[in-house]
């Protein structure tokens, strides 16, 4: 099936039959790079024409709209080779019979262009069709929501951010009882404002303690022999949750369903990652207890592993790398390899490719680059094309655009080397993702399973719990199905984290 873009087609979703698709939007990102995928632009991009700004834009313009934007929005015609007329495609657009087959043509000849793109970038398409399918199930997942414990959470933020409040001033009170377990450190006591970062420093230079900065990292060495310090970064945790996840959020956000809903986005226009509002990517720790599978059920949770060197395995084809990805511990098998221990091996290969030639992991480079020469050579290519101003192509063929501006500077170039350095790893990584997740659907549905969060490397399934040891089984199997299909039968070994829990935290500890 084809269609211009998910979110325009949730009707036909909602049922979650559907296995196979192909969403013009998803792939027109893939082929353009970016975050516009709105039809205008992919219309654009078909016919190679300059890409207008988004109407939005237009019309918010000093001088208001332009004159002549309601009598283009008038003509509607579809020609090849001419601009997309705004109102094409809108709802009140597609009332009309004819208009909806228009459009349904255009969608199937665009998706037959875009066929063909990939075929003569990357010589495949199973790219386009895990991006589809990731699309697909961004709709499911802001459909299914993920399954809360109101009264855990309930207890949670009220521990960190105090009693609900019943009014303003009710939550004024709240607000200078959590500051005042920092006041009571200060010296000679009194108060200060904790969400200034200048009064703060000045606080703790008063106290003995002088840093640059108040950031956490640079706090917590202090941390142990400061009474001040030790409250002041337990009172950003709170802060955090009370302003960020407190009950304004909870009401907001999770449904009398007791599911937590938010926008999800198949992919963020870099690495091209599946992201999420609404918490759903950045939940603090201490709120994952209130993450709990419903009455019946149990949540199977998987997290590959080590897989940035194992996805550069595949996409670099690097014999060594490849034969290392056979251990468990692929961090400890490379550091066999390079004679060093395992905490050096993984901080070498990291900075590897995130382009850090400093420190330790500068000086482990050399064995690197003598021990997987292929990999490191991939991954040096993808640097020099970011430094030149060139764009660089991820392993599914995802273009990743890089600019250059008129004050162009050395370091600004080096800049960008580690940009596409890092790109082309971490945008294979997310291809195989959403190429394992949309395995994993197809085969939990069956039993009942649901897929209800993609965290980075990490899938989360709702399952009834009689299925739950068929559903890791399922989720497992997936993932070597997956990988064989991705890496084409290259000779590299994944692994995942799986376990069966009641709450999320619980494959936290």
């Amino acid at each position: 099936m084809v269609w211009w873009s998910a979110s325009s087609a949730r009707a036909l979703i909602g049922d979650g039959r559907l296995s196979r698709v192909w969403d013009v939007a998803a792939v027109h990102r893939l082929i353009a790079g970016g975050h516009r995928d709105d039809p205008v632009a992919v219309w654009s991009t078909r016919f190679g024409l300059p890409i207008p700004a988004p109407i939005e834009e237009r019309q918010a313009r000093p001088g208001g709209p332009d004159l002549f934007a309601g009598l283009a929005d008038e003509d509607t015609t579809l020609s090849p080779g001419q601009p997309l007329p705004a109102r094409t495609g809108s709802p009140e657009w597609l009332r009309d019979g004819g208009n909806r087959e228009l459009w349904g043509r255009a969608a199937l000849d665009t998706a037959l262009w875009q066929a063909d793109v990939l075929d003569d970038r990357c010589g495949g398409l199973s790219c386009a069709t895990s991006e589809s399918g990731a699309a697909m199930l961004c709709v499911e997942l802001e459909e299914h929501g993920l399954p809360i414990d109101r009264p855990t959470l309930e207890g949670l933020i009220a521990q960190a951010a105090g009693p609900r409040p019943t009014d303003d001033r009710h939550a004024a009170e709240i607000r200078r009882g959590r500051d005042a377990v920092v006041w009571q450190h200060l010296p000679g006591g009194g108060s200060i404002d904790l969400r200034n970062p200048l009064a703060v420093r000045d606080m703790l230079r008063r106290s003995g303690i002088n840093v640059e900065d108040t950031r956490a990292w640079h706090l917590e060495p202090y941390r142990a022999g400061s009474p001040l310090v030790d409250a002041l970064l337990d009172w950003r945790k709170a802060e955090r949750i009370a302003t960020t996840y407190g009950w304004h959020w909870l009401d907001r956000f999770v449904g009398p369903d007791d599911r937590l809903r938010g926008e999800w986005d198949a992919s963020d226009g870099g690495a091209g990652r599946m992201t999420a509002g609404s918490g759903l990517h950045s939940l603090p720790a201490p709120l994952r207890p209130g993450v709990a599978a419903a009455a019946g059920h149990v949540l199977v949770r998987a997290d590959l592993g080590q897989i940035e060197p194992r996805v550069l395995a595949v996409v670099s084809r690097d014999p060594a790398l490849a034969e290392a990805t056979r251990a468990d511990d692929l961090y400890a098998e490379i550091a066999t390899d390079l004679s060093v221990d395992r905490p050096t091996a993984k901080i070498a290969m990291l900075a590897a490719m995130y382009g850090q030639t400093s420190g330790t992991a500068g000086q482990v480079l050399g064995r690197l680059e003598h021990t997987y020469p292929v990999a490191m050579a991939y991954l040096r290519d993808a640097a020099l094309r970011g430094e030149r101003g060139e764009s660089v192509m991820t392993y599914g063929g995802r273009l990743v655009p890089v600019s250059v501006g008129p004050d162009d500077t050395s370091a600004r170039a080096r800049g960008r080397g580690r940009f596409t350095r890092n790109a082309v790893v971490q945008g294979a990584a997310a291809e195989f993702f959403k190429a394992w997740a949309l395995t994993v659907r197809a085969a939990i549905a069956p039993l009942g399973g649901e897929i209800v969060l993609c965290l980075h490397d990490e899938l989360l399934v709702h399952t009834p719990a009689a299925q739950a040891d068929s559903t890791m089984q399922a989720v497992e199997t997936a993932l070597q199905d997956a990988a064989r299909r991705w890496s084409e039968g290259a000779p590299v070994r994944f692994v995942a984290d799986t376990g069966i829990f009641q709450r999320w935290s619980e494959a936290k500890e």
